[in-house]
């Protein structure tokens, strides 16, 4: 639709005359007719009175004569009295409503000095005028949050319980107004790249309203822009056989349309059919070139060459230039330098990203392409998951655009390859120490060390002309010790032009001593180490200290708590050491109280740790210490989000305390910013004495596993602690380990590996006589098996994990065993005894308080009361559990909730409203990977089948076949007796 809808044959209200009382009346239609002053809600009588006060509210102060009046509440059958009885309705208005509201005119009535803002139907049609000149202007965020406002008045049924001809037509204009505004929302939402959240919108609505084509045009949209195709077409079959059967007619031209356009894959139905304009957070003209340096020097003719590259593009598929060259050769300040200068011909914006590609582990590019398309505009939601489809999104919004793309740091062409634009107008800088030489159609440029006459200018620059004129000599000694490497020679004279009492002599003598430089200079890391050297020689005891300590861990940051852990000092005394090492330049500041080394400067800091830290068991305790910080802490963390459950008591011993926390919120917080720091942590534990402790702590600190948070990593750490494990023979340690890793096998749906897991962990806790480990295992055997259709075999598992549990005085993992126990039982038919054992399980964790297992109680009991006919008790309960799991930060346990909310109302016979909660399962994400997606697709079809939608039905139910197909799972059979042509006829 163009623009915003306007009221049909509702002129807009006239000037307010003032408003005498502070307390000033209100009025609603768009719902009940109710009236307030100022807070208090006033009593507006009976039915038909109520009648007559909106068929005066409605006319904005024009007046209404008797007969109109009549004719508006009663129609044409008026009772005998009916004239009498509107008097006396007016009379006991007057009384209730302000002086000179309610007036007599010309034997009619009418309402009259009504503030502005009184009556929300006015406040509807500014607000929807306000959206239309927004949306005008090109301002969509302005646009729908305004007429999201709009439509948050009504309130319900408009003039509900309101008698008369009258009001009912009101209703029926009012109503199609609403879906009129409804429609331009939504078609805003999808301008803006919110196709997946519209979906479970548009899929509720075209139930709702069937035979609404403009709703089934946007659904079809929003499911071809979400990646569904077969779905968007199937929705058109749908309205072509409604419309058919209800009316006799054919879709109108512009259904027609769109799905011609589908068919034919038309590239300009992946885009929103205007710019949108995005909120800052989200810009859709990303500027994300570093600053350059205002004292670049030299490389002129690399300059030229790389510039005229990029002004080519304009007329090349591709343009691509890879830089390679040594570390500190200055490869990112040139590709920086030469973006800038080409600015200009990029108007649609620029990306940068560092991939990190000479650390240990270089940037993923899916996760680089999620950061891409989120600076090009694109919605969280429809950014998909694997890395061939965000590579095809990529493409798809970059074509048409002209965007520099500055790939800074590569480790090779393979990571290289998915980031590249691919489409004319649009280029790529791609800098790494390799040269990719297996990058099809790249310009390759070697950047070699400056020449000596660069490297002296850039020094000079640095330092200051008048102090190097007079030491000419000495300058060139400086710059030829650092190996004419433009980042040695910026660190040297960045130190020298911080000392005013230095002379160039005396740095190029500090220079010259080949012990200072640990080798001779050379090409390679070496000529980089030299200048590091210098840098780290000029620091006093305490700061060389910290910086050779606090290089020996792992992970992309650190922050400043766990950096005095590492440290063993006092958070103050940490933060003045960083602060004066960040001044060096030999540390960065990520963030407020967090810090990071460039990777070259922390393979030198661990070389300075093995050569200088004596003695040697100091690197070992520094690691301990962190470890120690990192368990402590995440116990504390699982013990807010768990509280009653034991299994902090049976982790091993720390000898330094964590941080503390206060409330959940800041626990939640502490551990998903360190996640990835926390699991590198774990990954050194290995093949150490430590390795007990980081096996604890990646138990500890499972949410981010569970939450699907950091569950890739997760799993990684998991598998690489279980090989230690075995390889040590620490059959208590291994247990675990196979524990941690049977848990996020289990979120992520691979059932077989997960059992394979379970039984190796139940058989090395059982042999270390590890309770913990073992109730933990039996639970999750427990599971597997309820997975496997092995009811009898789970309940067994079950209660021999809630023996473990009580022996060892454990409520709440006797508790969550119990919710599960309960499923068990769902599943063998015991609907009444599922409902008394998750209500005892309820019980127990009651008397803990408000833990996040308290969710998966209402989750069992739910689904139990879903079984048991309860369709109203179970729905309360899982509003509880998406409650609490929306507090604790779980989505996939959201989505999984959603999911059973929908099975509940297909019991209850409403498939509109599980067709949305489906949706949603499926937009968040759920425990048990593509199985349970699968089982969400064939639900979902089951629903849309019923609301009439058989094609769309049939097209999920195929692709939840395939995901059961590629799964090897027993649910594949029923989704075939479902496609079989008999089941939905």
């Amino acid at each position: 639709m163009d623009g915003v809808p306007r009221v049909p044959e509702q002129r807009r209200p006239g000037s307010a005359q003032d408003a005498a009382e502070p307390a000033a009346l209100r009025f609603g239609v768009l719902g009940p007719v109710r009236a307030w002053r100022g807070e208090e809600q006033l009593a507006t009588g009976s039915p038909q009175q109520r009648a007559l006060l909106a068929a005066l509210l409605l006319r904005e102060g024009r007046t209404a004569t008797a007969a109109e009046l009549i004719d508006a509440v009663w129609g044409e059958e008026p009772p005998s009295q009916a004239l009498a009885a509107l008097r006396t309705y007016a009379s006991r208005l007057r009384k209730i409503l302000d002086a000179g509201v309610l007036v007599s005119e010309s034997g009619g009535y009418a309402v009259r000095g009504l503030p502005e803002g009184a009556l929300d139907l006015g406040v509807a049609q500014e607000l929807a005028a306000e959206a239309e000149k927004a949306r005008g202007a090109g301002d969509l965020c302005q646009a729908r949050e305004v007429l999201a406002r709009a439509l948050a008045l009504w309130d319900g049924e408009v003039l509900a319980g309101v008698p008369g001809p009258y009001a009912e037509a009101q209703r029926v204009r009012l109503e199609e107004w609403r879906l009129q505004l409804l429609e331009s929302r939504l078609d805003m939402d999808l301008e803006q790249g919110c196709h997946a959240e519209a979906v479970s919108e548009l899929t509720a609505l075209t139930a709702e309203h069937p035979l609404r084509e403009r709703l089934r045009e946007l659904l079809m949209l929003a499911l071809y822009r979400s990646g569904r195709q077969a779905e968007a077409l199937a929705v058109y079959a749908d309205t072509r056989r409604l419309l058919a059967d209800e009316l006799g007619v054919d879709p109108r031209p512009g259904l027609k349309e769109l799905q011609q356009r589908i068919l034919q894959a038309d590239p300009a139905l992946a885009e929103p059919s205007a710019p949108a304009a995005e909120p800052a957070a989200v810009p859709v003209r990303p500027a994300q070139l570093p600053a350059t340096v205002p004292d670049f020097t030299g490389r002129a003719s690399f300059v030229s060459e790389l510039g005229e590259v990029l002004a080519s593009a304009e007329g090349r598929v591709m343009a691509v230039s890879a830089l390679a060259g040594i570390g500190g050769v200055g490869k990112t300040t040139l590709a920086v330098h030469v973006a800038h200068q080409a600015r200009s011909a990029f108007p649609d914006g620029q990306l940068y990203v560092d991939l990190q590609g000479a650390g240990p582990r270089a940037a993923e590019p899916e996760t680089v392409l999620g950061s891409f398309l989120r600076a090009l505009g694109t919605a969280d939601s429809a950014i998909p998951d694997s890395l061939e489809e965000r590579a095809a999104l990529y493409r798809s919004v970059l074509d048409g655009r002209q965007v520099l793309v500055l790939l800074d740091n590569a480790r090779d062409a393979a990571q290289v390859r998915p980031l590249l634009p691919g489409t004319e107008g649009c280029a790529a800088l791609v800098t790494s120490r390799v040269r990719m030489v297996d990058l099809a159609g790249a310009h390759l440029v070697d950047l070699d060390v400056m020449s000596p006459d660069e490297a002296l200018s850039l020094f000079t620059k640095i330092v200051g002309e008048e102090r190097v004129a007079s030491e000419r000599k000495a300058a060139l000694d400086v710059v030829a010790a650092c190996g004419f490497l433009p980042l040695a020679i910026r660190i040297a004279a960045s130190r020298l032009a911080a000392r005013r009492t230095w002379t160039v002599s005396v740095l190029a003598a500090k220079l010259a001593d080949e012990r200072r430089r640990l080798d001779e200079l050379q090409a390679g890391d070496l000529a980089v180490k030299a200048t590091f050297e210098l840098g780290y020689g000029a620091m006093d005891p305490a700061q060389a200290r910290a910086f050779r300590l606090l290089g020996l861990a792992d992970g992309p940051d650190i922050s400043l708590a766990a950096a005095a852990a590492v440290l063993d000092l006092p958070v103050d005394e940490t933060e003045d050491l960083l602060e004066a090492l960040v001044d060096t330049s030999l540390l960065e500041s990520a963030a407020p109280g967090r810090y990071r080394y460039h990777d070259l400067v922390r393979l030198y800091a661990r070389a300075c740790a093995e050569r200088d830290e004596q003695p040697p068991r100091e690197r070992e305790a520094a690691l301990s210490r962190l470890l120690d910080f990192y368990l402590a802490t995440a116990a504390g963390v699982y013990a807010i989000e768990r509280p009653g459950d034991r299994l902090v008591d049976h982790l091993e011993p720390t000898e330094r305390e964590g941080l503390r926390f206060g409330e959940g919120t800041a626990a939640l917080d502490w551990l998903y910013t360190e996640g990835e720091s926390l699991l590198a942590c774990v990954r050194q534990s290995v093949a150490t004495n430590r390795l007990r402790r980081g096996v604890d702590l990646l138990w500890a600190a499972k949410d981010l596993a569970e939450s699907g948070a950091n569950a890739r990593q997760y799993e990684a750490t998991a598998v690489a602690v279980c090989e230690a494990t075995k390889a040590a023979g620490d059959t208590r340690a291994e247990g675990r380990a196979r524990t941690t890793l049977t848990n996020v096998l289990l979120v992520s749906g691979r059932i077989q590996q997960a059992a394979d897991e379970a039984r190796l962990a139940m058989d090395r806790a059982a042999t270390a006589q590890d309770v913990a480990a073992g109730s933990w295992a039996a639970n999750d055997r427990g599971l597997i098996s309820l997975h496997q259709h092995r009811y009898a075999d789970g309940k067994v598992f079950f209660d021999q994990a809630i023996e473990g549990w009580t022996a060892a005085g454990n409520q709440s993992g006797a508790a969550t065993t119990l919710f599960n126990l309960s499923r068990a039982h769902l599943a063998m038919g015991n609907v009444t005894k599922a409902v008394d054992i998750a209500q005892h399980g309820l019980t127990l964790l009651a008397a803990l308080g408000r833990t996040m297992r308290l969710a998966n109680g209402h989750y069992a009991l739910g689904m139990a009361l879903t079984k048991a006919g309860r369709h109203t008790d179970a729905l309360d309960q899982f509003g509880e559990a998406l409650t609490i799991f929306a507090d604790h930060r779980q989505r996939l346990w959201e989505g999984t909730t959603h999911f059973r909310v929908a099975e509940a109302h297909i019991a209850a016979r409403r498939p509109a409203q599980a067709a949305l909660h489906a949706e949603q399962a499926l937009a968040i994400g759920c425990i048990g990977g593509d199985r349970m997606r699968g089982n969400v697709l064939t639900l979902l079809g089951r629903a849309l089948s019923t609301l009439g939608q058989v094609d769309r039905a049939r097209a999920c139910w195929r692709e939840a076949l395939k995901l059961f197909e590629e799964n090897s799972v027993p649910e594949a059979d029923e989704v075939r007796v479902l496609l079989r042509p008999a089941a939905t006829a």
